[in-house]
């Protein structure tokens, strides 16, 4: 899924659609540090309240909300797995009444507790419904409505979510005009904040993809390997942030650590524009033979393609690895660059770094920043100022 997809899937969750139908809501209550399933219960999503409903909702989006390879990651299955969470998944797809669904689900449940205890209670739901996509875009002079045509999918979402004591109030009484505690002894469900979930198929385009799954950290760059290996059986993977510093590495390793702002400039050019000539494609990666046309394309001297297959197996031990292109660049509609000095930070966005030169003047170390107009600082124009050495007579 890319994030088109993802936004388009998201978008649909809502109390009232015709896109996305959730039939059954399936929760399991676990005590902490303990295996033991407390409770668990089913309910059809149309018998809750409307206020429920939309609880539910937001919780299902929030297990969406984030990044690719930042908090959201497209995850392959593993293959030959004993009890595989791919067939237990699309057993629980395919089931025909809500009594074999959850069955499969309990499945789920027994590998998420297996060899792991959560360190407070937990809250894990389960959620099935029907995913619908036009065939086409509406038109509205058309007579055929877009509903009329449309691709229409099964899946399931998984949110696992934490609970946490509740609050100790002091609040005032007006039929008793007085002041009480008011003290609540069961757990709240923190909905907002999932520690986990899934999202199972993948939709990419019009097509569900069941050899993969849609794994959500709870935390931007913090996967959990005991979920993503042991529960979903799915293969490793990494984050933006692991792409972005095993590129650096690899570059340091070719090209050393200093490098001019018009070099890294280009570099960063050039990266983007390979993402952008497959803007309509597969996210573009990059092996080591594209990373040696990257650094030379950008002025990065002596480099050959054995050195920078040796880099990469010096730094990953798999010189077939394969970067993506979109995590190893900073983000250009931003200023993502960060530049730090002991007297100031700047951030330029990158195509505004080749106007930043780290120059000698006058015998000392200065940041030399091209304008093309006047600064203004708190509300002056600054005065253009030459940075020259006084004679030694003009001194006297």
């Amino acid at each position: 899924m890319n994030k088109k997809d993802i936004a388009n899937f998201r978008k649909q969750f809502k109390v009232d659609t015709e896109l996305l139908k959730i039939q059954d809501v399936f929760y399991v209550y676990i005590v902490k540090e303990s295996d033991v399933i407390y409770h668990h219960e089913s309910i059809p999503f149309e018998m809750l309240e409307k206020e429920q409903q939309e609880l539910f909702i937001d919780s299902f989006k929030s297990v969406l909300t984030g990044q690719l390879d930042e908090k959201l990651f497209e995850l392959k299955f593993q293959r030959d797995v004993e009890n595989s969470s791919q067939l237990i998944l699309h057993q629980g797809l395919l089931a025909s009444d809500t009594e074999d669904w959850k069955a499969q689900m309990l499945r789920m449940v027994e590998k998420m507790m297996k060899d792991k205890q959560y360190e407070m209670d937990v809250v894990i739901t389960f959620v099935r419904g029907e995913y619908r996509k036009p065939v086409k875009s509406r038109n509205d002079e058309a007579e055929v409505s877009e509903m009329d045509s449309v691709y229409s999918h099964s899946f399931i979402l998984c949110s696992v979510n934490k609970t946490q004591e509740p609050r100790k109030e002091l609040l005032f009484d007006y039929a008793e005009k007085g002041f009480k505690y008011n003290i609540v002894v069961d757990p709240i469900i923190n909905l907002k904040a999932p520690i986990n979930g899934f999202l199972f198929p993948c939709f990419t385009d019009h097509y569900a993809d069941v050899n993969h799954v849609l794994y959500a950290a709870g935390k931007k760059y913090e996967l959990d390997d005991h979920f993503i290996l042991d529960v979903l059986n799915a293969e490793e993977t990494m984050t933006a942030q692991d792409d972005k510093i095993i590129f650096e590495e690899i570059v340091k390793k070719v090209a050393g650590d200093q490098l001019s702002t018009s070099t890294l400039s280009n570099m960063y050019d050039e990266i983007n524009r390979v993402i952008e000539e497959n803007e309509e494609e597969e996210i573009p990666k990059l092996d080591y033979k594209d990373v040696e046309k990257v650094l030379k394309s950008s002025g990065v001297q002596d480099v050959d393609t054995e050195k920078v297959e040796f880099a990469f197996k010096t730094v990953l031990d798999d010189s077939q690895y394969e970067l993506k292109a979109s995590n190893i660049i900073p983000k250009p509609t931003s200023k993502s660059i960060k530049i730090k000095t002991k007297l100031a930070d700047i951030a330029v966005s990158p195509q505004d770094l080749r106007y930043v030169r780290q120059v000698m003047l006058n015998g000392k170390l200065c940041l030399v920043i091209e304008l093309e107009e006047n600064t203004v600082i708190e509300g002056f124009h600054m005065i253009p100022e030459a940075l020259v050495e006084k004679s030694k007579v003009e001194q006297e």
